[in-house]
């Protein structure tokens, strides 16, 4: 690779686009102090990547950026591009296919720097990448700058095995190692993290092993809890299918009354309807009245406003007719002023034309004699500057023609050198193929396409996909909360169910119920329903009747007499019970599904009625009958003559006030359950569909990595075709095209040098034969010129008396016209005013007499009458309204005798909307359970509502006693144990990838290694080979300050001619420099960097050692391109190629670029 330009733009000094070629292998960069030549060398390694300021010699990046001097603002960005030339493919990746390449940094005042190659944006890294062991960068050893040799001189060990590691080429062996290391570390802390997750993992799957037992266990009482609950539903089921067909029976009968009620209301209505028709005939009426009282009354107000409109016009004619007047006589005065003026103008007008005339005269006198003189002495001066511009014309053809003849001889010379150059550049052209090009085009185009749909896709997947996993948390939370409810909810039943069983076993009947046939018979308390607030009345009431058994047929009452029970015990025999009408009875507070209860309860309680409080029962206790008793609230009886306060009974306490609540908590179990399967379900839906989601997302994620990989190797690969391709056709057409043109060229130059030899010779001679009329023309002008000045100024005198009395007859012209422009306005206005007060006048004495007296006076007539009409309607449409008040007052007694039948109609399909309700809830809960009513029938035979409760207890029972139930154990168990297959797996494909890390580092370490101890005793024997040939003699080594030359410094040893061996530190300053460059070039020897930058390194040398210093760099040039700058005349004499840097312009450096072999060419052609 080989430098062949720099660009720079903004970057410090160099504020102008400034491009510098580098065609040849030795370019020296010349100029004064402080004239800008180190920001050359600074550029180049800004572009290549240094990201230091103090090494570009600036406080902050921002200081490359030119800031401004007192002429120029400052620019907002800078730029620094490198062109090389890569037709050997020296270029390391990718980039090794272009024959020329491209790199860019470009750095704007907000801080963001982009970097290039051949017009693509790569990282920094990229840069660094391309020229990796190649001994250029940011600070490798073939940027030499200022204080690089002082560095070098003053380098510890470690630091001068930097630039063996550069030259040996292993700094990308290095990046890879410390690529390498970062990945193990990442690859470690993964381990370790995997390793964590599996710890806690196993212990989560212990616990949930032990819960899934449970979960079993609570599976199998529930599914025998839900058959037995089933059964129950279904018996209920039936019993409100009975109840709601006896209420429909009584809802028909009172409907039949209620429509021969109905029948008599149409009637009512049908009359009221004809008195509203008549009520609404009688508005109309009304409303026209209104109408036409409305357009009298308009009439009325519009012949008001015309009459009081006339006499204002009449006031307003009077007054302007007084103004017009005023104005006349004004503009009367105005037209006698105007005329005097007149006359007085046109008699100064007169005298003033007179002079006028006179002062012509003498001037026209004057002027007949002028033409003569002023003829001679142009005829004269005409003739001398027609021979002066003939012989200007001469004089300028003749150096036109010999400059034409100068051009077109050089012109010719330029001609044959670039035809030469030309075709020699035509010859080294090569083309490159077009095929491969438009396929690789169509191929990358494909790709892209394929590329936008999977980036699409992955887009899409990874929209949805945090979306899926909120829900299935916020589905994972609803399960869980839902489970805690209900098995919250199940504990407290089984609870009050235990109570309340323990309160039924207590007795000490069980062994008697059994005996005959009654154990499966509900207590009473679980057969009624007491509103809330009033549990402790009843039971003050009931006491041991709250025991109650009903019994179904009371013909086994002998038996029991026979049997006595060992306990007290009621029993409740089949009855009816007829209650006479009255409200407030505490059987009012209490209802049963069962008719004999109901009858029983009807037969205790008949007697008994609420109060709200205790002082309100004692204060109507002189009212009671015999018999009856006042209940509270809180239990306390009071009778006529007694009052009874309340205590709880142990045994039966509470029994009422738990029942209801373990209804109240069987409906919102079921309904929780419900909830909670819908909710598993959900969970168990959404886990699915995460894990389908996952995987996509890393399909469609693998996918998008291989397409960009794909579709960026095309693009490279395809701009390095079409940039091949149109370079090629690009540098053909120019060069052919430049071809044909200098051909055309030299035959015009060749023309136009032979007739610019024969018009040399025309002219010279011309020139010599218009010298003698010249002289002779000069000496008549003179003559002429005397005579014309005095005729000159005598006509100025004349023309001067002419002007004046000119200037004065125009003032009194202007005069003149201003009078009569004058005279004539005012002469209009008199007219105008005259015009309008005549009209005005006709306008006052055609106004009509007031005649709008009578047709107001028949408008006010008309009014009155209609004014009578419109109340004749409103006495007729009064006595509308009050016959339709009558028939609607008629109408609502009918319509409140209906609604008692309403209400009691409505109470009954109430009953019958809740004994269907109760057997629609039964039959959805029978269903919602899944419930097969064909196949629970047959149970139904020797089922028993009783005996299905205590096994329902039992079970609740038995569930409860399981305590918490994790139920998504089985699946959490499951999904856990899918989770440690796959984190086991991951964790041995981590082991193996770190082993595989591991046995990386160590193969690079060993290839490094072997490289460095190549490379070192490679450069130590170039470093003894160029130490004597830059010195004169003399030995130098390099040697290891370590074991591990991984590890190891590197310290140089330098023996000058006729001293010992000493350290470069103990060396003169002249000998530290060449001992510095000889320790370069042996690593240039070794890997020869594409260029080389070298910054006054020869500043501290002296003549003869810069001389050996010139024949080196000469001897490199070979191999290596150099660009050096340098104040030293011997250093100069090597440059092949010369760039000055100046600064004329203050703060702005500009280059001049001078070939020296073409300069000493035309040194020797002069």
């Amino acid at each position: 690779m080989r430098l062949t330009k720099l660009k720079l733009a903004g970057f410090k000094s160099f504020v102008d686009p400034t491009t510098v070629a580098l065609p040849g292998q030795l370019a020296g960069v010349v100029g004064p102090n402080g004239c800008g030549k180190s920001n050359i060398m600074d550029a180049v390694r800004w572009v290549l990547g240094e990201s230091k300021a103090s090494e570009l010699r600036g406080e902050s990046m921002q200081d490359v950026i030119f800031n401004g001097t007192t002429t120029r603002a400052p620019v907002s960005r800078a730029s620094v591009e490198l062109i090389f030339d890569n037709t050997l493919g020296r270029a390391l990746g990718q980039w090794s296919q272009y024959t020329e390449l491209s790199v860019k940094r470009m750095l704007n005042r907000n801080g963001q720097s982009d970097y290039f190659i051949n017009n693509l944006k790569v990282r920094r890294k990229d840069i660094t990448d391309l020229f990796l062991g190649t001994g250029l960068g940011p600070r490798a050893y073939a940027i030499i700058g200022q204080g690089t040799i002082s560095r070098i001189i003053e380098a510890r060990p470690d630091d001068l095995r930097i630039f063996l590691e550069e030259a040996a080429g292993v700094t990308r062996y290095k990046e890879r190692r410390r690529e390498t290391e970062g990945r193990i570390e990442d690859t470690r802390e993964n381990l370790a993290r995997v390793e964590d997750i599996r710890l806690e993992l196993g212990n989560q799957m212990e616990r949930l092993g032990a819960q899934a037992e449970v979960a079993r266990r609570y599976h199998a009482f529930n599914e025998s809890l839900t058959r037995k609950q089933q059964l129950l539903w279904l018996l209920k089921k039936n019993e409100a299918d009975n109840e709601r067909r006896r209420l429909a029976q009584e809802v028909e009968r009172a409907g039949t009354e209620l429509e021969a009620q109905v029948a008599g209301l149409r009637d009512t209505e049908a009359q009221l309807e004809a008195a509203r028709e008549a009520h609404f005939a009688a508005g109309d009426g009304l409303h026209a009245a209104q109408s036409q009282m409305y357009e009298a009354n308009a009439e009325v107000v519009r012949l008001e406003t015309e009459m009081r409109h006339r006499r204002e016009s009449l006031m307003t004619l009077k007054s302007r007719l007084a103004q017009l007047e005023g104005e006349l006589a004004h503009w009367q005065e105005l037209a006698e002023k105007y005329n005097a003026d007149r006359q007085r103008w046109e008699e100064l007008q007169e005298t003033t034309r007179e002079r006028v005339e006179e002062a012509k005269a003498h001037l026209e006198a004057q002027m007949e004699l002028a033409p003569q003189v002023e003829e001679t002495h142009a005829q004269a001066e005409e003739e001398l500057n027609r021979l002066k511009a003939r012989t200007a014309t001469g004089e300028q053809r003749l150096q036109v023609e010999l400059a034409n003849k100068g051009h077109a001889q050089r012109t010719l010379q330029s001609i044959a050198q670039r035809r030469e150059r030309l075709r020699e550049d035509i010859t080294a052209l090569a083309a490159p193929g077009s095929d491969e090009l438009i396929e690789k085009q169509d191929e990358l185009e494909f790709l892209r396409e394929e590329l936008a749909a999977d980036q699409q896709q992955l887009h899409e997947l990874q929209q949805e996909l945090p979306q899926i996993e909120a829900a299935r948390r916020e589905a994972q939370a609803v399960v869980q909360q839902l489970g805690k409810e209900l098995a919250a909810a199940e504990a407290r039943r089984a609870a009050l169910e235990q109570m309340q069983a323990r309160t039924s076993q207590s007795s000490g009947l069980p062994e008697w119920l059994q005996r005959h046939g009654l154990d499966s018979a509900l207590p009473l308390w679980k057969r009624i329903h007491v509103e809330a607030g009033w549990e402790d009345a009843v039971e003050a009431v009931l006491r041991e009747h709250l025991n109650a058994i009903a019994a179904d047929d009371a013909s086994k009452l002998a038996d029991w007499l026979q049997d006595r029970p060992n306990g007290k015990l009621t029993v409740l025999l089949p009855g009816q019970v007829s209650l006479p009408a009255a409200s407030g009875r505490l059987i009012e507070q209490v209802r049963s599904d069962d008719s004999v209860i109901t009858a029983a309860l009807a037969d205790w309680l008949a007697g008994v009625y609420t109060v709200p409080s205790l002082q309100e029962a004692l204060a109507k206790r002189a009212d009671l009958a015999p018999g009856t008793l006042l209940v509270t609230p809180g239990g306390d009886l009071v009778s006529r003559l007694s009052v009874t306060f309340f205590a709880p009974d142990k045994s039966e306490h509470g029994l009422l006030e738990r029942q209801r609540e373990i209804e109240a908590l069987s409906v919102d179990i079921a309904r929780a359950e419900t909830e909670l399967a819908q909710a598993q379900e959900k969970v168990a839906e959404l886990d699915e569909t995460v894990e389908e989601k996952q995987v996509a997302v890393q399909e469609a994620r693998r996918y998008v990595t291989d397409r960009q990989q794909k579709v960026h190797a095309l693009q490279m690969e395809v701009s390095r075709l079409s940039q091949a391709a149109e370079h090629y056709q690009e540098q053909k057409d120019r060069l052919s095209e430049q071809l044909s043109e200098l051909a055309e060229e030299e035959e015009g130059e060749r023309e136009r040098e032979f007739a610019a030899d024969e018009k040399i010779a025309e002219v010279r001679e011309g020139l010599s034969r218009i010298q003698v009329l010249v002289t002779g023309a000069r000496g008549r002008l003179e003559e002429t010129e005397q005579a014309v000045r005095l005729e000159r100024e005598k006509h100025s005198d004349l023309d001067r008396a002419v002007r004046e009395a000119q200037f004065s007859q125009r003032e009194c012209e202007g005069k003149l016209q201003d009078n009569y422009a004058q005279l004539a306005m005012a002469q209009r206005q008199l007219e105008r005013l005259e015009t309008e007060h005549s009209q005005c006048a006709v306008d006052v004495s055609a106004m009509p007499p007031d005649e709008m007296e009578g047709a107001l006076q028949q408008a006010l007539e008309l009014r009155d009458g209609r004014e009578k009409a419109l109340a004749a309607c409103r006495d007729a449409l009064e006595a509308a309204a009050a016959s339709l008040r009558m028939l609607d007052e008629q109408r609502l007694r009918i319509e409140q005798g209906l609604e008692p039948l309403r209400e009691r109609i409505g109470e009954l399909k109430l009953k019958e909307q809740a004994a269907a309700l109760n057997a629609e809830q039964l039959a959805t809960q029978l269903l919602e359970a899944g419930a097969d009513e064909a196949a629970l029938l047959p149970e139904l035979g020797t089922a028993r509502p009783n005996v299905l409760q205590g096994e329902i207890t039992r079970l609740q029972n038995a569930i409860t006693e399981l305590g918490a139930v994790n139920l998504a154990a089985l699946q959490e168990l499951e999904a856990a144990s899918e989770r440690k297959g796959f984190l086991d797996a991951q964790a041995a494909d981590l082991t193996e990838a770190l082993e595989t890390l591991e046995s990386a580092i160590r193969r690079i370490d060993r290839e490094t290694r072997e490289l460095l101890k190549s490379t070192f005793d490679a450069v130590n024997g170039h470093f003894g080979q160029l130490f004597p040939e830059l010195f004169g003699g003399g030995r130098a080594e390099l040697v290891m300050t370590g074991e591990e030359i991984l590890d190891a410094g590197v310290q140089v040893i330098a023996q000058p001619p006729g001293k010992k061996n000493a350290s470069i530190q103990l060396l003169s300053g002249g000998e530290k420099a060449l001992t510095a460059i000889a320790l370069v070039f042996a690593m240039f020897q070794l890997n020869p960097a594409p260029f080389c930058l070298l910054d006054e390194v020869d500043a501290p040398l002296d003549d003869t050692n810069t001389e050996r210093f010139a024949n080196m760099v000469k001897k490199m040039s070979a191999h290596t391109q150099f660009l050096f700058i340098s104040h030293n005349k011997i250093a100069m004499e090597m440059a092949e190629q010369l760039i000055g840097v100046t600064m004329q312009e203050s703060g702005v450096s500009r280059v001049v670029e001078v070939d020296m072999e073409e300069a000493l060419k035309m040194r020797d052609a002069a």
